[in-house]
């Protein structure tokens, strides 16, 4: 299980900045934005707002782990090439396995949400044979669109992100004209621990930045983009949800009780055509999502190939359209799999608890890393000395004590299956 044959075909390096920019938008903007005000509110009633300001600082400090461990690498992998850069190879696989296990588990998912928000247009699509038949169909053209070429990938989801951003631009710009200043009033009752509970759940939509970090062999001067891309990306979401929570709050009174907040309120501004342009936009935001997802994953598994400890076949490049197309092929088989068959609960559990594991891994490897340097080149440096890994390894420590045991307890078995694949990768061949 070594990695890639020799003289085969290299990878394309075709992913600029603007999509790589696109891929960490992509990768936050999912389903989650259209349920969370309401979520929030049902937390944090007026003061929901302060938790976004929250949340998106908290994360901000992980990202600015992942841009200084980017900017010293130009291989893909992200945080398994970090933390096995820093700790070693265990390290890192289980750093990319569990980066693997949390994509499997959002794709089936934000699949499943798909079908079912489509259900609006086309009633069939949320059940039975038309969820089958919508599911798959998502499937075979995001697995042609990535085996026949990267930048066609990347022309597809720059085209999913821009369609995925014009139906909230025109939610918050003109709903921002609508706002009710009376309803963010904070109320005497506020609890701190209410507007803690909100960040926790917030953190976690903040979560699918470090898909930029994956195909770091395919992105343009990735040192330097790949820090841009991740910053800008995070700001604008950051300054996204926070507006899209404002107008949601200030168009609904009774937000914490709404089930699909976004569609009330743009049909309270817009009329009925209002709801079918959010359900529109959520179709388009996960469709979105899963394209970034579907990227990332499999050059996850390409690196995991190519680096081992998983089979070198997984790591060969197409000969024609330059892509990993055994990779993509794989990652988008297993989750099909668990889309179609409902039995994806497992990894949905772990799949927090994943992205955990390979934040901190991250995290504390910036630290291990500023004592070696890879080369003499330069990288980007969080300024502020150790204070703001050691922040973010704080965090994602305070997260965990949230987990429910159960949840932790699944996250352990998944990281003991991960070392044994380890283990048994490292058995010598006769």
């Amino acid at each position: 299980m070594a990695g890639a044959e020799m003289g085969q075909p290299s990878l394309v390096r075709a992913v600029g900045l603007l999509s790589l920019t696109a891929m960490a938008v992509n990768g936050i903007i999912g389903a989650g934005i259209f349920v969370l005000p309401a979520v929030v509110a049902r937390l944090a009633g007026p003061a929901g707002w302060f938790a976004y300001v929250a949340a998106g600082s908290a994360i901000f400090l992980v990202v600015l782990c992942f841009a200084e461990a980017g900017s010293r690498f130009e291989t893909s992998g992200g945080p398994f090439v970090y933390a096995r850069a820093a700790f070693g190879g265990f390290t890192g696989f289980l750093a990319g396995w569990m980066f693997l296990l949390s994509r499997l588990a959002g794709f089936a998912a934000v699949s499943n949400g798909l079908a079912g928000y489509a259900g609006h247009f086309w009633p069939p699509a949320a059940a039975g044979l038309g969820r089958l038949s919508t599911i798959t169909l998502l499937f075979a053209l995001l697995t042609f669109v990535n085996t026949v070429g990267l930048r066609q990938s990347v022309w597809v989801m720059n085209l999913l992100t821009l369609a995925k951003l014009l139906p909230l631009a025109v939610f918050v710009i003109f709903g921002l004209i609508a706002l009710d200043p009376h309803r963010y009033a904070v109320s005497a009752a506020f609890q701190v621990a209410d507007l803690r509970e909100a960040a926790l759940v917030l953190v976690f939509a903040f979560g699918g930045f470090e898909y930029a970090s994956i195909p770091g062999e395919e992105v343009v001067n990735p040192r330097r983009n790949l820090p841009i891309a991740l910053i800008v990306a995070t700001a604008v979401v950051s300054v996204c949800y926070l507006l899209i929570h404002l107008v949601a709050q200030g168009a609904l009174p009774d937000l914490a009780a709404s089930e699909a907040p976004l569609a009330a309120a743009a049909k309270v501004l817009f009329g009925p055509a209002g709801a079918g342009l959010m359900t529109l936009g959520a179709i388009l935001s996960m469709a979105g999502t899963n394209s970034s997802s579907m990227l990332a994953a499999s050059r996850m598994v390409y690196a995991l190939g190519k680096e081992g400890p998983l089979p070198a076949i997984l790591a060969r490049v197409h000969p024609r359209y330059r892509t990993p197309w055994i990779a993509v092929w794989a990652f988008a088989l297993l989750s099909w799999v668990f889309a179609i068959s409902g039995t994806f609960e497992y990894l949905a559990v772990i799949s927090s608890l994943g992205r955990l594991f390979f934040y901190g891994a991250t995290c504390a490897a910036v630290l291990v890393l500023r004592r070696n340097p890879p080369d003499g080149r330069r990288y980007f440096a969080v300024p502020g000395g150790p204070v703001v890994p050691l922040l973010a390894i704080a965090m994602c420590i305070w997260l965990l004590t949230g987990v429910p045991a159960s949840q932790v307890k699944a996250g352990m078995a998944a990281l003991l299956i991960g070392a044994l694949l380890y283990g048994v990768s490292r058995l010598p061949t006769a």
